[in-house]
């Protein structure tokens, strides 16, 4: 299936977090956070002003973002867990990031 955004929306993959801590400690999936990190799998065309002129998003796909713990809607696309957000609710881009894993 493809997915589309609309307006200043944008699909997000989370990132795959680390399973242990730093000393060793495995952490069980089930209290694990989600992460707040994803990739931008695609992105809406941009918001309508008033005048009817569209300005443009400023992320695109393969962008690396940090987002709020309560942001986004998830949805389920083939099989995939995502998140649809508006770009208000992405907190930045984590720049010099390559492309993350995806989630399991």
């Amino acid at each position: 299936m493809k997915f589309r955004p609309l307006h200043d929306r944008v699909l997000v993959r989370r990132v795959e977090t680390e399973a242990k801590t730093a000393g060793g400690i495995i952490i069980p999936d089930n209290i694990q956070e989600k992460p707040s990190e994803g990739v931008i799998v695609a992105a809406g065309s941009g918001v309508r002003k008033d005048d009817g002129s569209v300005v443009a998003l400023e992320l695109k796909a393969g962008d690396m973002v940090l987002f709020g713990k309560w942001g986004g809607t998830e949805v389920n696309i083939d099989g995939e867990e995502l998140l649809i957000m508006k770009e208000s609710d992405i907190l930045g881009v984590i720049e010099g990031a390559g492309k993350g894993k995806k989630k399991k």
